[in-house]
């Protein structure tokens, strides 16, 4: 991949996807985090989009079975080798929204114009239009974590490295989407009226036992139809109705309502947060302490603080042992 571009990297979080969503120009749709593949994680999320998977990167994830590259796609579907460093975030999410057709999901002008320029090209063009769509590059960065320090991730390992990629059902079939492989990989049929959530299910189980026992760093995410949405269509429903049920009903969906409201409040506020730069702040702070005659005394007290919990936990360590 190429080293240009400067695509920042991106927090795993559904509150950013779908921040990130809503400034591309798209309506309809949200991001959920899903905690288990249990089926009753999915129960009231439905309907499901497609899946983005965050995951650590192993050699063996770049040797897939050649056999599952789909050696003929649908036209339709939207594949795109990823050509920047950081842009496997972006790439994962324009993968489920470009290759969705639902009523819920609005996909906005500047997609809905990019997906058409490059209908036509092969999956490396679209990966070199994606790089080079200034829409996207800029949403994409606008999302960029305030640091203060740069570090130099020159010597990461591949321990280092997460990747995240796509589950789309499209035409008829399930797709895996992974801009680093040749092209989508199929997962099979999904024959009428089966759920394929079911099918993929197992398949992102399997995938997680390729890694050592105890291994965590994974993380999925459903992109769903937006639940505000949802429940003020219901709500309005059941309000033509006068019945002693569709009142009991109405007053549960308005507090469902009311926490689907306070979440969005609470990811607005820490979006906020996470792209506040906090370093003004610091170093006055640091100043005041200094000028004050504090900083030194506090330094050493946090200093002494960190040396006995290592003891601690040496001691503690070694009666285990």
């Amino acid at each position: 991949m190429s080293e240009a571009g400067n695509w920042c990297l991106i927090e795993s979080d559904p509150g950013v996807f779908t921040d990130l969503i809503l400034k591309f120009g798209v309506e309809g749709v949200q991001v959920e985090e899903i905690w288990s593949l249990d089926e009753d994680a999915f129960t009231n999320l439905r309907p499901v989009h497609g899946l983005i998977f965050l995951f650590k990167w192993q050699s063996v994830d770049s040797k897939p079975d050649t056999s599952t590259v789909a050696s003929n796609p649908p036209s339709s579907l939207f594949f795109a080798k990823q050509i920047i460093n950081n842009a496997c975030a972006t790439q994962a999410v324009l993968s489920v929204l470009l290759n969705t057709t639902h009523e819920h999901l609005k996909l906005g002008s500047s997609l809905s114009e990019f997906k058409e320029f490059t209908l036509a090209f092969d999956p490396h063009l679209k990966g070199l239009a994606l790089s080079n769509c200034d829409i996207i590059r800029n949403v994409h960065n606008s999302f960029a974590r305030q640091t203060l320090f740069e570090f130099d991730q020159t010597n990461a390992t591949k321990d280092d490295v997460f990747h995240f990629i796509s589950y789309v059902p499209h035409a008829g079939r399930l797709y895996e989407l992974d801009g680093l492989q040749d092209g989508p990989i199929d997962l099979g049929e999904i024959v009428e009226g089966q759920d394929w959530l079911g099918k993929v299910q197992p398949i992102i189980q399997q995938r997680m036992l390729k890694y050592n026992t105890g291994e965590i760093h994974f993380n999925l995410m459903a992109l769903v139809s937006d639940r505000k949405m949802l429940l003020e269509q219901e709500i309005s429903s059941l309000e033509k109705s006068s019945t002693e049920s569709s009142v009991s009903e109405i007053s549960r969906l308005r507090g469902c309502l009311a926490d689907e409201e306070a979440k969005r409040a609470r990811w607005k506020v820490e979006n906020i947060r996470r792209q506040h730069n906090y370093l003004p702040l610091i170093v006055n702070m640091l100043q005041m302490l200094a000028e004050q005659g504090k900083l030194i005394p506090l330094y050493q007290t946090a200093k002494q603080t960190a040396i006995n919990k290592a003891a601690r936990q040496a001691k503690a360590k070694s009666k285990a042992t």
